[in-house]
């Protein structure tokens, strides 16, 4: 009877709905590809084309992936001022993080390079899918791509992309050449976030990255961390 019992009450449990990823206007080899990199962690996904930006108004997604060019902002946009999918993960399509920068207002949260290679891609997906699936408290880093403009204190100027965020530091991409151990102060902005300046450290070093950790002492670094409360929290 127990085991009766059992079968009946999982057969009318409600089935979890599973998480959302809307693929618009992809070319049929990509978008195959990235259906196959997400179903490999439970993620379902959309096919979408002309109607996608009315879709993301009107629909629940946890994340989009679109190629970054003509028609890209529309879909953004409309991404953003929906009150259901404002915080979905948004990746882009594209070539460089120059060309992510151009819709940096709309904080792409990641970049799959073209030419899509499989094993670059599942790399990606592998990383991001935590935040894809809302399992937010296993994930303390937000990836973002916006402009970050660093000034050392000998005065060296320096413009880097973000990578990811943390309510302790960020990483970021950059060609210059910032030793380890500089202190520095950045400023950038981020969706909600209004442009905000905080002192750190230099405390890693990469070919083309490097990472800053935020001063404890510096109470700016507070709007950040309420920034990303509030991103995982919606």
């Amino acid at each position: 009877m127990e085991k009766a019992f059992a079968t009946t009450l999982s057969r009318s449990s409600p089935r979890k709905t599973a998480a959302r990823v809307a693929l618009v206007d992809l070319k049929d080899s990509p978008r195959t590809l990235l259906a196959e990199c997400f179903r490999q962690f439970g993620i379902e996904t959309v096919v979408m084309s002309a109607n996608a930006a009315d879709r993301l108004r009107q629909e629940k997604f946890e994340a989009c992936v679109l190629k970054l060019g003509s028609g890209a902002e529309e879909v953004m946009e409309a991404a953003r001022t929906s009150p259901s999918n404002s915080r979905l993960m948004l990746y882009g399509l594209g070539g460089n993080a120059q060309e992510a920068m151009r819709f940096s207002k709309y904080g792409v949260n990641a970049m799959f390079q073209e030419p899509l290679e499989r094993p670059a891609a599942l790399k990606l997906v592998r990383a991001t899918h935590l935040l894809v699936l809302h399992e937010f408290r296993r994930y303390v880093r937000i990836p973002v791509m916006t402009e970050v403009a660093v000034v050392g204190t000998d005065g060296q100027r320096v413009t880097a992309t973000s990578l990811e965020i943390s309510s302790g530091g960020m990483s970021l991409k950059s060609a210059d050449d910032l030793s380890k151990g500089t202190h520095v102060e950045i400023s950038f902005a981020l969706l909600t976030l209004p442009r905000v300046w905080v002192r750190g450290v230099v405390s890693w070093r990469k070919t083309k990255s490097f990472g800053v950790r935020f001063d404890s002492a510096d109470d700016r670094r507070q709007k950040v961390k309420e920034w990303i409360d509030a991103y995982l929290e919606s």
